[in-house]
């Protein structure tokens, strides 16, 4: 299967698969499936998400495979398809966080990694679960204006603000080696991150990022990483809502455009391997300018997959 040639395709036409990547339902043998989840069972404020995935790929055909000054492009390095959507019951988390979960472990059986696109935030336990049943307990890097550690509330077991809660508990994530960067905003109350602090994550505040250099950020999530496998969680609420209005639950004051994309740049270095792009909800940005920072984030993953796993030729230094 091929990519649709833009070259012969206006951009605009076709079926939109995630920047124009073969559509294949049954993906076997490529390095990163790209997949989606339309669900928002999971959210506590405004919801939308589920229409996620639709606009992310809809968007992506602005976006070529081959980055300025980078050489060759992301699918000459490595072999992706987009494998549609995951199907999601809206009416209950417990059948679909069960069914995410076991079509996620069913595309690792015979694939190296996924890209998830959604969909709230909640299904990034279903996601932690699958590729911990592959690599073990994964660290995290995880971008995002909230912790995301919170318990249960109004009956939920499985809200967008649970996941590396549930994750800690399970044991299927090292949380000495996971970075949250660009927490902020308003909490219930006034303890709200010490569950993760008290498990040892290390929590970068907007305001600390904000003192600091994407560099320096950057150089402490290679260190706190290492060389373990890496799950990449992206909220896209991590940025302000100048930048991303389009999510579930914004919070003023978030990093921006070029700070969250150069700051990826870093996940080259590391052993990822699996990602998502969560809470994007269109209904709330009707000009897509988070749509489009969403496949953007995706292609960015996508190219430092490349880089951390393709062979390094001599001399070469692309970010």
């Amino acid at each position: 299967m091929q990519r649709i040639d833009s070259h012969v395709s206006p951009r605009y036409a076709q079926i939109p698969t995630f920047m124009r990547l073969p559509h294949d339902t049954e993906p076997s043998g490529y390095d990163v499936v790209v997949i989606g989840a339309p669900y928002d069972g999971g959210t506590s404020y405004r919801p939308g998400a589920r229409f996620g995935p639709r606009a992310i790929r809809n968007e992506s055909g602005l976006i070529h495979g081959v980055g300025i000054d980078r050489g060759p492009g992301t699918f000459d390095l490595i072999r992706c398809a987009d494998a549609g959507d995951i199907d999601l019951t809206p009416f209950n988390m417990h059948i679909a966080m069960e069914t995410a979960e076991q079509h996620l472990k069913a595309v690792l059986a015979d694939n190296a990694a996924f890209l998830m696109l959604g969909g709230d935030h909640s299904l990034t336990l279903a996601a932690l679960r699958a590729v911990a049943d592959q690599h073990g307990p994964v660290a995290v890097v995880h971008l995002d204006a909230h912790s995301d550690t919170n318990p249960a509330f109004y009956g939920g077991e499985f809200h967008h603000g649970t996941p590396f809660r549930h994750a800690i508990d399970e044991k299927i994530i090292d949380p000495s080696a996971m970075v949250q960067i660009g927490i902020r905003g308003h909490n219930p109350k006034p303890d709200s991150l010490d569950y993760a602090r008290g498990h040892g994550v290390r929590i970068v505040t907007a305001d600390e990022f904000a003192d600091n250099p994407v560099a320096r950020t950057a150089d402490l999530v290679r260190e706190r990483v290492g060389k373990r496998p890496v799950y990449v969680s992206v909220d896209i609420d991590v940025l302000d809502p100048a930048f991303a209005p389009g999510t579930g639950t914004p919070a003023p004051g978030g990093l921006t455009s070029r700070e969250v994309l150069a700051l990826l740049r870093c996940i080259g270095d590391l052993k990822p391997v699996g990602f998502d792009v969560m809470e994007v909800s269109p209904l709330y940005d009707h000009a897509g300018i988070t749509s489009v920072l969403a496949t953007e984030i995706g292609a960015e993953l996508l190219y430092q997959y490349a880089r951390a796993h393709r062979p390094r030729s001599e001399g070469d230094n692309a970010p």
